[in-house]
């Protein structure tokens, strides 16, 4: 695969060319920019898949949902609706997409809608809801509408610096794109990166002159509907994992260092799952012996599965800062709003 990447090289060179020159159109006003007087808050990467987004969102929400009216706007990849649509409690993933209904139904007091037309999509936002603050889900290279403050994540062990164009890398656009960002946010870092690690990190963003945070990942309780398992339990457990997700390894570190033994079932991100393969995953849950057994899966795959999966359990999976950063981070993203 890396081989057909690299022979592929003449189609990324293409591609650089091709959104070099948009964005040059859009910075230089030959394009169309729409800006808004409410906050509009971008959370995006230059890269494909798997940086944190959700939990990066989610963070925020977190952070401004009992002080702030805070809406979400994301694009509902895969959904089968067309145009602008807010969500309600009627609506599943196949209406509006995996990660806005987990939104949705994890928070109960923020505004969640889809719309591919982000400048229509806060539009409407703001006409009929009125927010004090809205989070674009996965907007970097939407550059039609000009956010306020621009979030970009990197993954730790995948820094965009090191990558190149599609289809020889994994870059939406080029490294340049980072200029357009407030502040970088390197994610899923180990728990005990020290400071040396996170300066020499710094030292490889330092052109693009961004304050840097460092996150990682953090995971919780074992839930279902109505049940809870901790970590420790899921020992005693026979476990099937079931993951349609961009990077799982993550959570299959998580699930080793805690010496959980399961079978994994990996499927691609944001996957609908068939009639044929919700049988199948039935068919090797049920070959388990033991009473004690649990699908388990992703926040976001469970929103998927929820409906046609028994013994279906999730893991809980938050955005955490590490040493003293996150203070600075809420006071910056808060003064921005205020």
């Amino acid at each position: 695969m890396k081989f057909l990447r690299f022979l592929l090289f003449p189609f990324a060179i293409i591609y650089d060319a091709v959104t070099t020159i948009r964005n040059l159109f859009f910075d230089v006003g030959v394009f169309k920019q729409t800006s808004f007087k409410t906050p509009v808050i971008v959370v995006g990467n230059l890269s494909v898949g798997g940086t944190g987004k959700t939990p990066q969102i989610e963070y925020l929400i977190r952070l401004l949902k009992d002080v702030f009216k805070v809406s979400v706007l994301s694009r509902g990849y895969k959904r089968k609706t067309k145009g602008f649509v807010l969500l309600n409690n009627f609506h599943n993933a196949l209406d509006v997409g995996d990660e806005p209904l987990q939104y949705f139904k994890k928070f109960t007091n923020i505004t969640v809608a889809v719309d591919a037309n982000r400048v229509e999509g806060v539009q409407n936002l703001i006409q009929q809801k009125s927010p004090d603050v809205i989070l674009l889900d996965d907007a970097y290279q939407h550059r039609k509408i000009k956010g306020s403050f621009y979030i970009l994540l990197t993954k730790y062990n995948d820094l965009f610096t090191k990558d190149f164009l599609l289809p020889t890398g994994n870059l939406r656009e080029s490294r340049s794109g980072a200029k357009r960002a407030d502040v970088i946010i390197v994610t899923k870092c180990p728990n005990n990166l020290d400071f040396n690690q996170q300066e020499s990190i710094k030292r490889k963003l330092k052109k693009y002159q961004k304050e840097v945070f460092f996150t990682t990942i953090s995971y919780g309780e074992i839930k279902s509907k109505q049940n809870l398992i901790s970590v420790d339990d899921l020992k005693n457990y026979q476990v099937l994992l079931i993951t349609g997700i961009a990077n799982p390894n993550p959570l299959l570190n998580y699930l080793d260092d805690n010496k959980i033994n399961y079978n994994h079932l990996k499927y691609a991100d944001h996957h609908h799952f068939s009639f044929e393969e919700i049988k199948e995953i039935k068919e090797k849950f049920n070959v388990f012996t033991s009473d004690k057994k649990i699908i388990l899966t992703t926040e976001k795959d469970y929103t998927r599965l929820s409906d046609v999966l028994e013994k279906l359990f999730y893991i809980e999976i938050e955005t955490r800062f590490l040493d003293n950063q996150k203070e600075d981070f809420n006071q910056k993203i808060i003064n921005h709003i205020q």
